[in-house]
């Protein structure tokens, strides 16, 4: 009983650090990842989707049911655990996503923030979209964004679609 009882105080002691450090643990919804994958941003075979902050690995195992290759980076280790039992050919990392470095196949980039961290968030894809040398997608759940190079390009819903360019020099 005791050994529960410890278990479940690390476990709630590892999801408050992580709601503290970043945004809450929120999962998405199968319909909301239909909107965003099949309306607003055509996911497919050519693309490298980076879910910043992949929580239960939903928004990865969507990406890999149409034919898309998917990588996530979380804080939470029981949720990137429990992702990569989930999700067998979705690499996921455990990590800060303000230190992760996009693989160079990288097309889009998907984001579920919140209010008080996503310009952050945005301007990170940015810096990042720079070191590759190329512009990115960036899906965008229930945040308008309105950063020098960063273009709206179609809104569906809740969702935002943008096409996030390189800082010029």
């Amino acid at each position: 009983m005791i050994i529960i009882g410890v278990a479940l105080v690390v476990v709630i002691l590892v999801f408050g650090i992580a709601a503290f450090t970043g945004a809450p643990y929120v999962p998405s919804l199968k319909r909301d990842l239909s909107t965003a994958f099949d309306k607003l941003y055509k996911l497919g075979k050519k693309d490298l989707l980076v879910d910043l902050g992949s929580g239960d690995g939903k928004v990865l195992g969507a990406a890999i049911k149409r034919g898309a290759r998917a990588t996530g980076v979380e804080i939470n280790p029981f949720l990137v655990l429990w992702t990569k039992l989930k999700h067998k050919k979705a690499k996921v990392f455990c990590g800060n996503i303000f230190k992760f470095k996009f693989p160079k196949e990288t097309t889009i980039v998907y984001v579920f923030g919140d209010s008080r961290d996503i310009v952050k968030i945005v301007q990170y894809v940015q810096k990042e979209a720079t070191r590759l040398g190329k512009s990115l997608s960036l899906v965008s759940l229930a945040f308008d964004v309105k950063i020098s190079g960063v273009k709206l390009i179609k809104n569906e819903g809740s969702y935002y679609l943008y096409q996030v360019n390189p800082e010029k020099d």
